[in-house]
């Protein structure tokens, strides 16, 4: 049960990582937008997020996409986001593979 577990856990952030703001080359995960995955035994994934701003045109494209990606993996029954500002985003909450493609390395 334990690897099953985190095999889930693996194929969500796995996914997260091809939700993208369209106005950076840089996936969500990697952004560090994604503060917790909390998967539950009956399969409901909450994913508590950020934007890099509260007015951020693309917040419901974004939001949604990470809805649906999230609901598609094998043993997740649905997801609930629940979108925080505390803490506030930062460049420095970003990983150094992000740090490196938008040229702050």
């Amino acid at each position: 049960m334990n690897n099953e577990f985190l095999a889930l856990e693996e194929n969500i952030v796995r996914m997260l990582r091809t939700v993208y703001d369209p106005e950076i080359p840089v996936n969500v995960y990697d952004l560090g937008l994604i503060y917790k995955v909390d998967v539950e035994e009956n399969g409901v994934v909450t994913i508590t997020m950020t934007l890099t701003a509260p007015n951020c045109p693309a917040a419901d494209f974004i939001l949604e996409d990470v809805r649906l990606k999230t609901e598609s993996v094998k043993g997740v029954e649905r997801c609930n986001i629940e979108l925080t500002f505390e803490p506030s985003w930062h460049k420095d909450m970003m990983s150094d593979e992000a740090k490196l493609e938008l040229g702050f390395l």
